[in-house]
């Protein structure tokens, strides 16, 4: 059993699905409310888990009731949360708007995550995986990639919230899981192959541009492979598949899995994610994963 570590954010997810998404300025009747556990960092932890992977979690909640619920839920989750910080103020919020075919827009709080600091991110001796993300602070993802490559660990950053990515962190060769979004954003390139091109030529590392239900595709230098996408059983709710597939790729690779094995493992893990409301809803387990990449 591998073991992955996760320095990311843990949020609330308080989410509303619509009939169709707003435009700016509008209001839309009719959605139904639900609230979820969430935060990438804390949903990629739970997608890697749930297909047997050892996990621990660094991160920072608040000293409220939301932040007890969800260190609670990545409890039941088996996930290690002995490096999770309470601290005083506000857990981080997602508010979700979920449109009828599971696309979806997304504004977050980030509240506690903000406290994350950098000695907690780069102190993850043990792994054989860590996943980083820029839903806390940029410097801390960076740090916790640096520490991955310290400990002899894989590290792999998954740049969203989208933001341009540092030379620092490039040089340290983290696998990129980004979307295509993601892509032209870290480059500020808006042509989505001339972007690839260049931030493949400036990364150390592989690149994988997740393209939903399209698949992924993966960059090394010059080399492209496709990955194609796995069929959903029925689109309800897309806001985990990225979280999900980022997950159960850091838990192929930590059980020394090659990479393209497990890009199409984490294919096949979000193509059954949407197929349930919220973000951890639809993750598989590993017992559903086999079924699901073996039927």
């Amino acid at each position: 059993m591998g073991h992955v570590v996760v320095v990311g954010s843990i949020n609330v997810d308080m989410v509303v699905a619509v009939p169709r998404l707003p435009v700016p300025g509008e209001t839309i009747l009719g959605g139904t409310f639900s609230q979820h556990f969430g935060g990438k960092g804390a949903n990629q932890a739970v997608a890697a888990a749930r297909i047997g992977a050892r996990v621990s979690m660094i991160g920072t909640v608040g000293d409220d009731e939301l932040g007890e619920r969800a260190l609670e839920a990545l409890e039941r989750e088996l996930v290690n949360i002995d490096r999770v910080r309470r601290v005083p103020g506000p857990t981080g919020v997602a508010l979700v708007v979920v449109g009828p075919r599971g696309e979806n827009q997304i504004a977050v709080a980030p509240g506690a995550n903000a406290a994350l600091t950098e000695e907690e991110a780069e102190s993850v001796t043990g792994a054989d995986v860590v996943i980083s993300n820029f839903e806390v602070p940029v410097r801390v993802a960076v740090a916790a990639i640096r520490g991955a490559r310290l400990a002899g660990a894989e590290g792999i950053l998954d740049p969203a919230p989208a933001h341009a990515l540092p030379a620092a962190l490039l040089e340290l060769g983290p696998i990129l899981t980004p979307n295509e979004h993601e892509l032209v954003v870290a480059i500020g390139n808006d042509d989505p192959t001339e972007a690839l091109a260049e931030l493949a030529d400036r990364s150390a590392g592989p690149v994988i541009v997740t393209q939903g239900p399209a698949g992924a595709l993966l960059a090394r230098g010059s080399d492209r492979q496709h990955f194609p996408g796995y069929p959903a059983r029925g689109v309800i709710d897309t806001t985990g598949a990225g979280d999900t597939f980022v997950g159960v790729l850091a838990a192929r690779l930590a059980e020394k899995r090659p990479l393209s094995d497990a890009i199409q493992a984490a294919n096949a893990a979000a193509a059954l994610c949407v197929s349930q409301p919220g973000a951890r809803g639809g993750m598989p387990t590993r017992a559903e994963l086999d079924a699901f990449i073996g039927r």
